[in-house]
C-alpha cells in the first residue's frame, strides 16, 4: 500500500520514494506471513475467475496483484495502480520474475481513475482504500470503471494495537493537533462505517466480513525494527517531531508494546475488515 490521492507528480511523498519501495520489498516475507491468509480471503470473496479483468487500487509493491494474476490466468488481466511509481516498479519486476505476462502497472490517482467506464470485472484494494483522502470520490470512480454486476473487494484495518498504540504515542509526544487519523489507517474501522462508505459510492449487496489475525515477531526488538523501517503512516507522523521528541516517542512505544511480549516473542491481535460491494 501507499498513500494515494495526492498529485502523482510528487511521487507520493515518503511513500513514493525509491527508498520506501526498497524497504517495503525487504519486509515482503513478513508481510505475507501477517496478511497472506486475509489477502487470499479477499480474493475469494471478490470471486476472481479465469479470464477476469482486475484493477488493483493502491497496489503498492503488488503482493495481492500477483496473487490475483495467478487466479485470472493467461486469458485474464490485472492492472496495478498506485500514486508511487517506485512501488509499481517493484510490482512489475516481481511479475516479470514470476513469468506473469498478464500484469500491467500505471501511476494513477485513485480519486481520478483515468480508465474507461465499465471496463473491469473486479476492483481490489488491500490496505489502501482507507488512506485515500477522499474515500467517497474514490469509491464513486471504482463504481464507474466496474462492469455491471462487477465487484469491489477491499481489505482494511479494524483494530490493531501494533499500529494504533505507536500513532497515539507519537501524537501525544509531538502535541500534534491535526485530525486523529490524518493518514487513515483506521478511517474505515467499523462494519457500519465501511458499509456506509460503499453505499455512498453507489454499491449494492454490501457485505463486510471480519477477519482476525496476529502481528507476530520473534522479539520486541524485531517488532520495533519493522515499525521503524517499514514505510508506514507512522513515519509520516514521526517526521513532524523534533529529534528529542522522536527519541522519547520510540522509547515510550517500545515500553507500551512490551505488554504483548511472551515466551514466543511479540504477539498482538489484529482485526481486519473485508468489504464486498456489487455494482
Amino acid at each position: 500500500m501507499s498513500i494515494i490521492g495526492s498529485d502523482p507528480g510528487d511521487r507520493g511523498g515518503t511513500w513514493g520514494s525509491s527508498e520506501a519501495a526498497e524497504e517495503w520489498q525487504r519486509v515482503a516475507s513478513a508481510r505475507k506471513q501477517f496478511f497472506g491468509p486475509a489477502t487470499e480471503r479477499m480474493l475469494d470473496l471478490a470471486d476472481i475467475r479465469i479470464g477476469s479483468r482486475v484493477l488493483d487500487v493502491g497496489a503498492g509493491a503488488g503482493d495481492q496483484t500477483l496473487a490475483a494474476a495467478r487466479r485470472v490466468g493467461p486469458t485474464g488481466f490485472v492492472l496495478a495502480t498506485d500514486i508511487s511509481a517506485s512501488m509499481l516498479e517493484m510490482t512489475a519486476l516481481s511479475a516479470r520474475q514470476e513469468g506473469l505476462s498478464n500484469v500491467e502497472t500505471r501511476v494513477i490517482d485513485a480519486e481520478r481513475l483515468d480508465l474507461e467506464s465499465d471496463s473491469f470485472d473486479v476492483v481490489i484494494s488491500r490496505f489502501a482504500l482507507m488512506l485515500i483522502p477522499d474515500i467517497d470520490k474514490a469509491l464513486t470512480e471504482i463504481w464507474r470503471v466496474l462492469r455491471r454486476t462487477g465487484k469491489v473487494a477491499a481489505l482494511v484495518f479494524s483494530k490493531c494495537p501494533y499500529l494504533s498504540i505507536p500513532h497515539a504515542v507519537a501524537r501525544r509526544v509531538g502535541t500534534l493537533t491535526s485530525p486523529p487519523e490524518p493518514f487513515g489507517e483506521f478511517r474505515l474501522a467499523g462494519v457500519d462505517v465501511m458499509r456506509d462508505a460503499y453505499r455512498r459510492g453507489g454499491f449494492r449487496d454490501i457485505v463486510v466480513h471480519e477477519f482476525s489475525t496476529r502481528r507476530r515477531f520473534p522479539s520486541l526488538a524485531a517488532a520495533m525494527h519493522y515499525a521503524k523501517e517499514s514505510p508506514l503512516p507512522l513515519r509520516e507522523l514521526m517526521v513532524q517531531l523534533s529529534p528529542a521528541q522522536r527519541e522519547q516517542a520510540w522509547a515510550e512505544i517500545e515500553n507500551a508494546l512490551q505488554q504483548f511480549v511472551g515466551s514466543d516473542g511479540y504477539d498482538s491481535p489484529c482485526d481486519l475488515l473485508i468489504g464486498i460491494g456489487t455494482k
